[in-house]
């Protein structure tokens, strides 16, 4: 599925319509993390083509994923139309479609728009008291979420996710 589950409980666990479990945040985290790790592993490092691969697969599911909205749901499999959003998932792919786009790693014509969709879900997920919505509490599991719902975490993630926005708007506006 080129997607992580949460930890070998999850193997074998289907949701009501018989789909495989995989958490939004959770391969959220791991999206990020390989954000992370490529910007500071040396570029001749000879495991660096396992992680960019990692990096590009994983997009490649990811990005088929994301609903009509921009966002994507807390339990990535589904796709049902009534599924609401979950931020903090969306925020982190937000984040690293922006970042693999502005480094030369993903498709522009592919991911662009993506993290575009997903930055827009994202500001309409700002409630009118400033705090980030449809953030799924803790957890280890897709599990349902609200628009009053939020966590730190999921406000670091949206941080993310705008500072790539930003370098890659900018870098749009300013080609060198």
């Amino acid at each position: 599925e080129n997607l992580y589950f949460r930890d070998s409980r999850f193997f074998d666990m289907r949701d009501a319509k018989g789909r495989k479990l995989f958490w939004s945040r959770g391969n959220g985290w791991v999206m990020g993390g390989l954000v992370r790790m490529l910007q500071v592993m040396d570029k001749k490092d000879p495991k660096r083509p396992i992680y960019t691969k990692l990096f590009k697969d994983m997009a490649a599911k990811l990005v088929t994923l994301q609903k009509a909205d921009g966002y994507w749901p807390a339990s990535l499999l589904d796709n049902d139309p009534g599924t609401p959003p979950e931020s903090s998932g969306t925020a982190f792919f937000t984040y690293a479609f922006a970042w693999g786009v502005d480094n030369g790693l993903l498709d522009r014509a592919t991911y662009e728009p993506a993290a575009i969709r997903g930055w827009a879900a994202l500001g309409r997920a700002v409630q009118p008291d400033g705090m980030l919505g449809w953030v799924q509490q803790v957890g280890d599991r897709p599990d349902s979420v609200s628009a009053k719902e939020t966590q730190f975490y999921g406000s670091g993630a949206y941080l993310l996710a705008g500072t790539a926005m930003y370098d890659l708007a900018k870098k749009r506006a300013n080609p060198r």
